[in-house]
């Protein structure tokens, strides 16, 4: 493919993966030491690579600028991704570069690639059958952006106890998640409800107006996908609720938190 020869800032070999994971772990994450948890070394890890994805995702949008490219955006209500790490170290052909650098730290891949929580986006086959296609769309080139809805709790535990299924929440976004781009200059007020208010102008032209409505903000995140060993890096935009306003005021003074945080309570449950 034609973007192969790109020349790329940030190395793909042993030694500058290593020296990219120690500079997360002890700048970016303020570790000195290991601990029994292996989670911050995969965030460490999966800031390592989200660099390069970075690097790449910035390529791939200035070409599809340059070329002229026509886009395609792709609305879905499930995105069952799994877990990025395994899927970018493929796509990136870093599994060995890690592998060995994990060995350095005194632990196996798999160890670590265990910290990662799978994605709540979605749970059944549609979900799994948007994920693949934006997976395909990125390793053919082409210009696609998926679009859904950033859930805070997508998918539920289950266990079985004494024949019966029991379900819990899952949490997937308690420890963050260390692939996604929070991108707050493209924040978006959504109008719910409310009602038309007709009138007359200064010209005696008849119009409408929208008013009395309840918004709600919808902040965008941003999540690369990567093709296949091609530098091509898609993008998929998450959507999450908020408030306009975190609480009210009046209602705090008065001394009813309850109702004062309602609004935000009611606003962030279109995302949970």
């Amino acid at each position: 493919m034609s973007n192969k020869k790109i020349n790329f800032k940030l190395s793909m070999d042993d030694l500058e993966v290593e020296k990219d994971l120690k500079r997360h772990f002890e700048f970016t994450l303020g570790r000195d030491e290991q601990g029994k948890s292996r989670f911050y070394l995969y965030t460490a890890l999966a800031l390592t690579i989200r660099d390069r994805l970075v690097e790449r995702w910035s390529k791939t949008r200035h070409r599809h600028i340059e070329n002229g490219s026509k886009r395609v955006h792709y609305l879905s209500l499930e995105f069952l991704m799994g877990r990025t790490l395994n899927n970018a170290m493929l796509n990136l052909d870093l599994e060995d570069a890690i592998r060995n650098t994990m060995q350095k730290f005194g632990c196996e891949l798999e160890e670590v690639a265990e910290e990662e929580a799978d994605a709540g986006l979605g749970n059944g086959g549609l979900g799994r059958l948007a994920a693949c296609f934006l997976d395909s769309c990125a390793s053919l080139e082409l210009p696609v952006t998926g679009y859904g809805i950033r859930y805070e709790y997508g998918m539920f535990h289950q266990k079985i106890e004494n024949g019966y299924q029991h379900e819990s929440p899952d949490h997937w976004l308690r420890k963050g998640n260390p692939w996604e781009i929070e991108c707050p200059e493209n924040t978006r007020k959504i109008k719910y409800f409310g009602h038309t208010k007709h009138y007359h102008d200064k010209d005696g032209q008849h119009r409408a107006r929208w008013t009395d409505t309840h918004d709600v903000l919808a902040v965008p995140y941003d999540v690369p996908i990567p093709g296949y060993q091609n530098n091509t890096v898609n993008t998929l935009r998450l959507w999450k609720s908020e408030a306009t306003d975190e609480f009210n005021l009046d209602e705090f003074n008065s001394g009813s938190y309850t109702d004062a945080v309602a609004a935000k309570n009611l606003a962030e449950q279109i995302s949970t």
